[in-house]
């Protein structure tokens, strides 16, 4: 369960243009100017375009799309590296856009951490000193700046190697230190930047492991971007996809793979491994029960069942809740036919 204390991140009518007079070009792009046309006719870059997000406490929300889509930019606004043009961001009560230069520094430091996807460690530090660094800028005593970081560095796999440098560890042993120093921090909200798209593929499978394991005990708000859709749908609680700046569709993983907003997000999710995604209680028939016979969890994926089909041979099973009260039948055929048929918008 996630820490229903953990504030979320609210994004309103946030625009972001680049150029000198962006302010004066909001209203432009209001009136349905395109990034190309405001590119060609004014010189300037349209980044963000009236962007609306909920994005949940204690909840991983994933921002995805290709090269150039605002994704970024968009994360840069939460700790406000980059000033909007005009909207909110809120997290709790507070306006990120609003604070002074005191409360954006406190802010930074105390509330949010960012793993980057470069690793941005610090050549000359060891481990164990590229770990401690935030807590060294907060004031933090050496003493006890170590203990917690000793803990992280353990937890992220890298027990022993807290006198390496950078250079001396491979590329997703460096990802964990920055993930062991985000960590170290304590802050409420964790930025990953395409933090795990510079890894070779079984290595990054891997490292989602570790976060979605970290997750599950410390239930941080996190914002996770990305331009993979498998990854986006094996980390994210809520996915918002961005083109050109906007918002195309945002909702759970399963949602976006089963209704696709246009096509272009049936472009993307044409080839998604359904049976990761979908959970048997969208295919069961919530009219049927059986008597005895094969049972599967609700809440599971579709993946699981095919396989407890397959280990004893059965054509059918009830869903049961976490009481073990049957709340309908799924099919082999039901569970089969969901994992093949790619949806349409």
């Amino acid at each position: 369960m996630a820490d229903a204390k953990a504030p979320g991140i609210e994004i309103r009518n946030l625009y972001k243009i680049f150029g000198p007079n962006g302010a004066d070009m909001v209203e432009k792009v209001k009136g349905g100017m395109s990034k190309t046309e405001l590119n060609e006719k004014f010189n300037h870059v349209l980044g963000l375009d009236d962007i609306n997000i909920s994005m949940p406490g204690g909840k991983i929300q994933v921002v995805m799309g290709l090269s150039g889509s605002g994704k970024s930019t968009l994360i840069r606004h939460i700790n406000r590296l980059i000033d909007p043009t005009a909207g909110e961001v809120l997290y709790g009560e507070d306006d990120i856009c609003k604070m002074s230069p005191t409360e954006l520094r406190a802010f930074r430091r105390h509330k949010t951490a960012m793993v980057f996807q470069k690793f941005a460690l610090l050549p000359h530090r060891t481990v164990m000193k590229n770990t401690v660094y935030g807590l060294e800028i907060q004031g933090v005593k050496a003493k006890e700046a170590e203990e917690r970081a000793a803990r992280w560095i353990a937890r992220v796999g890298l027990e022993g190697f807290e006198d390496y440098y950078p250079n001396q560890l491979s590329g997703g042993m460096q990802q964990r230190v920055g993930l062991a120093r985000a960590l170290t921090n304590d802050a409420d909200i964790l930025l990953m930047d395409e933090a795990f798209s510079a890894l070779d593929p079984l290595i990054r499978m891997d490292m989602q492991t570790v976060l979605l394991d970290l997750q599950e005990e410390l239930h941080k708000t996190i914002v996770f971007i990305t331009h993979d859709l498998d990854e986006a749908l094996r980390l994210g609680d809520r996915i918002a996809i961005l083109r050109d700046g906007a918002v195309v569709q945002q909702g759970t993983g399963q949602e976006i793979v089963l209704r696709p907003a246009d096509e272009y997000i049936s472009n993307f999710v044409k080839e998604v491994n359904r049976g990761r995604v979908i959970l048997v209680d969208t295919v069961m028939d919530k009219e049927r029960k059986l008597e005895g016979g094969l049972t599967v969890p609700s809440g599971i994926l579709l993946e699981e069942a095919a396989r407890s089909f397959a280990d004893t041979g059965e054509s059918k099973a009830n869903v049961v809740d976490g009481s073990g009260a049957p709340i309908g039948v799924l099919t082999v055929q039901d569970t089969i036919t969901a994992m093949v048929t790619p949806a349409t918008h």
